[in-house]
């Protein structure tokens, strides 16, 4: 009986052509040529023609054959730019799991294979940095928001029941606030320049030089809300920030007592809305409600008259309510009321649209339902 072969460790006497490649004490197939030990091969780098490692693979996987093909890669491999390489079975029947090829790093970063696929690929942290906003920033701590504008800042400064902690103006931004609210303040400004706010809120903010760094409003009970007088407004899933905030200007401007959204599809408190409201924020309070159906079952319950506003009903009549409490039911961006809660209101009204306009936007229709209620 012949020995193992003397320079493989655990070998037979076969030669090794008749063993396939060989496997050393720990259990790995050699690199295909060209690549060398793991994680040295990639291409594009180093002195070699084919990376920086050409003498030392040269020395450790034998002669280069590379046949007609101008890379590195196992004959029927597949290439994926940035992510693993897994090549194809070879026709002298090594294992598919020991033929691996590292592809060259770029700005993705590579993750494994699935299935024979590869899995979708991630921006790097370089240059996920270029597009983090104020929400993740170092200045914005968690559960605060940025107030800007000029008259959504006064206004906020002006709120006894704001918790402000920073304001942050330019120049003009300064001398703006105080012609609108004079000094003294509830926080003291920082100077700083426009460049500074554009890189915190984003350089398509309007902010007017102004930023008030502040904590949302508590929202108050449905209860306080009916011991008020007015017209209530309840928002059935308007998702745009800036008409929720348009609606509660409206709101404040023909006297309403409150406006009510949904808790889950309806925009939170930020400084787009904020600024929509021109300051109606700090002085229309704001509800949210989990279910507007059952919220418009509670204000019903109340003797409050609820009016769902939608085109095919009856042209809306201030003067016809009475001294009735009334409910403005509006519904969502292009798909108007939900079913649920088109049912669940006392009646439908429209309102009345001449010139070949089929429909408004839901806040402009808040405006001109809120001015007829307000003939009453």
């Amino acid at each position: 009986m012949k020995p193992p072969h003397g320079s493989r460790p655990g070998g037979s006497s076969r030669p090794p052509s008749d063993r396939g490649p060989y496997r050393g004490p720990g259990g790995q197939a050699p690199r295909p040529p060209g690549q060398g030990m793991r994680g040295d091969a990639r291409a594009g780098h180093g002195d070699g023609p084919n990376g920086g490692r050409d003498a030392q693979t040269s020395q450790q996987d034998g002669p280069r054959n590379y046949g007609s093909r101008p890379d590195t890669r196992p004959q029927g491999g597949k290439a994926h730019h940035g992510g693993k390489t897994q090549a194809k079975k070879p026709q002298d029947g090594t294992p598919r799991a020991d033929f691996k090829q590292r592809a060259p790093q770029d700005d993705f970063q590579a993750r494994t294979f699935r299935d024979g696929g590869p899995e979708r690929l991630s921006i790097s942290p370089q240059r996920q940095r270029g597009y983090e906003t104020a929400r993740y920033s170092s200045d914005t701590p968690k559960g605060t928001v940025w107030l800007y504008g000029h008259h959504a800042v006064a206004a906020a400064l002006s709120n006894p029941a704001r918790r402000l902690r920073r304001l942050l103006v330019t120049e003009e931004g300064e001398a703006a606030i105080v012609k609108l609210l004079p000094p003294p303040w509830a926080v003291a400004p920082e100077r700083v320049d426009r460049g500074r706010l554009d890189y915190m809120l984003g350089r398509d903010i309007a902010h007017q030089g102004a930023a008030l760094l502040a904590d949302p409003l508590a929202p108050p009970s449905l209860q306080s809300v009916l011991e008020k007088s007015g017209v209530i407004v309840v928002l059935d899933q308007v998702t745009d920030p800036r008409n929720v905030g348009a609606i509660l200007r409206s709101a404040a401007a023909f006297g309403a007592s409150a406006v009510i959204t949904q808790d889950r599809n309806a925009p939170e408190e930020t400084g787009g809305l904020a600024k929509a409201a021109s300051g109606a924020l700090e002085k229309m309070p704001l509800l949210r409600a989990v279910n507007i159906a059952r919220t418009i079952i509670a204000l019903k319950a109340a003797n409050v008259w609820c009016i769902g506003l939608d085109a095919g009903g009856k042209p809306l009549s201030g003067p016809a309510f009475g001294d009735r409490r009334v409910a403005l039911v509006l519904g969502a961006e292009g798909e108007g009321l939900r079913r649920l809660t088109r049912e669940t209101c006392d009646e439908i009204a429209g309102l009345t649209i001449r010139g070949g306009v089929e429909s408004l936007n839901v806040s402009a229709a808040a405006s001109v339902a809120l001015y007829e209620l307000s003939k009453r």
